[in-house]
């Protein structure tokens, strides 16, 4: 999506995304799909004045996803990386703000008599 941006060498990607060279070059060789993306760096990107806006609406798609819940991660690991996010970053994914996340727990059922 950078390189489509017009962002063709890995200097250039880093500087669009305000990361530095190795942090860039493990997020696009998929090194991060371990963990997934950590909020600072979502952080970092959100910020980064150059940003092109599809590359920005990635992230945004991104956010909601991980924020609800779709990449396995535990409900403590999700809501540390909803709490840490800016309110402005999850007001544009519709994920709520970052203390009234939605719980998919199980709830308890009713015993039969």
């Amino acid at each position: 999506m950078l390189a489509a941006s017009g962002l063709g060498t890995l200097d250039r990607q880093a500087k669009a995304l305000a990361l530095p060279r190795s942090t860039t070059w493990h997020l696009l060789k998929g090194n991060h799909k371990g963990s997934g993306l950590s909020a600072s760096v979502v952080i970092r990107i959100l910020a980064a004045p150059r940003l092109p806006a599809p590359v920005r609406a990635k992230v945004l798609e991104y956010v909601a996803e991980k924020a609800g819940g779709l990449y396995g991660d535990s409900n403590l690991r999700l809501n540390k990386f909803i709490s840490r996010l800016p309110l402005s970053a999850l007001e544009h994914t519709g994920a709520g703000t970052p203390r009234t996340r939605v719980s998919f727990a199980r709830q308890p059922t009713a015993k039969p008599r």
